[in-house]
């Protein structure tokens, strides 16, 4: 039986579409999977005996939750989940297939079918604003202002003086 391996792991309210969106998550990261799916052992305000209640899913390595609350709850993007992004072929990969159903926001954010904010970020950008001289940081910086999905060539462009 798997078990949550993370000593703080996020857990996702959905009204009860918690699995669906559990596979659907899963199937955009690699090292993912559904871990356990739990049944409601009675009936409760989110549904009766026997439907699912809580999946464990391992997301990229990390331990998550998603629980079917039987209501929607609302999220804003107060918080969200944050993905360093080893390329442009992956930050393009994991835009499209987040953005399906939802919608795109500014600077690497989006909101998903769910509801739930991510930021798309390829990590390059990051170790700009992390280590670059504050010159080149603030033009990557200003470039990144003016996308709505980040294109790390121009964000390199940017960072470079060019």
């Amino acid at each position: 039986m798997a078990t949550i391996s993370s000593k703080i792991s996020p857990c996702l309210w959905f009204n009860n579409e918690g699995e669906e969106a559990a596979r659907f998550y899963t199937s955009l990261f690699p090292k993912s999977k559904i871990d356990r799916v739990i049944k409601s052992p009675i009936d409760t305000p989110s549904g009766k005996e026997g439907t699912v209640l809580v999946i464990d899913f391992t997301l990229a390595g990390q331990s998550f939750m998603a629980l079917n609350g039987g209501s929607k709850g609302e999220y804003t993007q107060a918080l969200s989940l944050a993905v360093e992004c080893d390329d442009q072929a992956e930050v393009d990969h994991l835009w499209n297939g987040l953005k399906a159903g939802g919608k795109e926001v500014a600077c690497g954010w989006l909101q998903d079918r769910y509801g739930i904010s991510w930021q798309i970020v390829p990590r390059q950008m990051l170790d700009m604003l992390r280590h670059g001289e504050p010159a080149k940081a603030k033009r990557a910086m200003q470039a990144m202002m003016t996308m709505v999905k980040l294109d790390l060539a121009a964000l390199q462009k940017a960072y470079d003086g060019k």
